[in-house]
């Protein structure tokens, strides 16, 4: 009779320790690091998310900024996080999987834990609003009659805006001098004060400056609603398919499966309350939520995209 009322004790306790995890949930502020400075793109897109999501997370999300490297100071500190659901991170596509090949940072692909797409950007050519050049056509012909001589300021070597600065180069033929910069807001900051003559960069890196920047070309399949007079690479001959970033949330290696999955679900909540939609379409912030699985595959996606085609860029 002991030995059944020992086993019923100890069964009930590990359904109750089940239950009790299956329900985890934090029970103080989490910390979620951005690896870029305050005022960047991330940096902006990730406050944005973070005040919405705090209702169905139920703590306060804190942004640690932690830029430098081309985002491989913050994500190698997120990759040392004790994994137990205090601490994420915001990883930026392509250029967390360029810093892997490149060998930037002291982490792999394997040392992150997907649990959800937040947002898909395109990329576009833009020039200071008083440049010379008023289209990407007088852009390229300056640059081929003037081998090298353009300048073009970038997020990083080999990160997500100097590769598209190279798509661009490489489908229209010239060749330019790529300026690295700490981040997006310091590479937009050189092209605003003249330093350089383009860039590459995304929507919600300009949300607050459109006034300042023409935008020639984005590198879309069809124009964007929100600049509609700028045409795709593709109508001008160079460039066709779509190029852009992601912008994913994940957790350090080990983080508990149940940790993800109310994550996911918090964020997913976050991303369809109607106040955030408003927000997000104002700050210029292209949602696009996806599950643990959708963002796994889009991260080996992505890296295989750095390993096969971006490092041709460079041949």
């Amino acid at each position: 009779m002991k030995k059944v009322l020992a086993v019923l004790i100890a069964v009930v306790l590990a359904v109750m320790a089940g239950a009790a995890w299956a329900e985890w949930k934090p029970e103080k502020s989490v910390s979620v690091i951005v690896a870029y400075k305050a005022g960047s793109g991330t940096d902006n897109t990730a406050r944005v998310l973070s005040k919405f999501a705090t209702k169905s997370i139920g703590q306060t999300l804190v942004i640690q900024n932690q830029p430098g490297g081309s985002g491989s100071i913050g994500w190698t500190a997120l990759s040392q996080a004790r994994p137990d659901g205090y601490t994420l991170g915001f990883v930026n596509l392509p250029t967390l999987c360029s810093n892997i090949v490149e060998q930037l940072g002291d982490y792999k692909m394997e040392d992150f834990v997907p649990i959800c797409n937040h947002v898909n950007e395109t990329s576009m050519v833009m020039v200071k609003k008083d440049s010379p050049f008023n289209t990407l056509a007088e852009l390229v012909a300056f640059a081929k009659e003037n081998p090298g001589k353009l300048k073009a300021s970038t997020n990083g070597k080999k990160a997500s805006n100097h590769i598209g600065a190279q798509l661009l180069a490489k489908s229209a033929g010239f060749t330019y001098k790529a300026i690295p910069y700490g981040g997006t807001a310091d590479q937009l900051l050189a092209l605003r004060q003249g330093e350089v003559d383009f860039s590459v960069a995304k929507e919600a890196d300009i949300a607050a400056m459109v006034s300042e920047v023409k935008v020639l070309a984005v590198f879309t399949t069809e124009r964007m609603p929100s600049f509609p007079d700028a045409p795709t690479l593709g109508e001008l001959g160079y460039y066709s398919k779509w190029y852009g970033s992601a912008r994913a949330i994940v957790a350090p290696k080990g983080t508990p499966q149940e940790v993800i999955d109310f994550y996911a679900a918090a964020f997913k909540a976050a991303m369809e309350d109607p106040e955030y939609i408003e927000a997000a379409e104002k700050a210029g912030v292209t949602t696009l939520y996806m599950d643990p699985t959708e963002t796994a595959k889009l991260l080996a996606d992505q890296y295989r995209f750095c390993t096969d085609e971006v490092s041709k860029l460079w041949d």
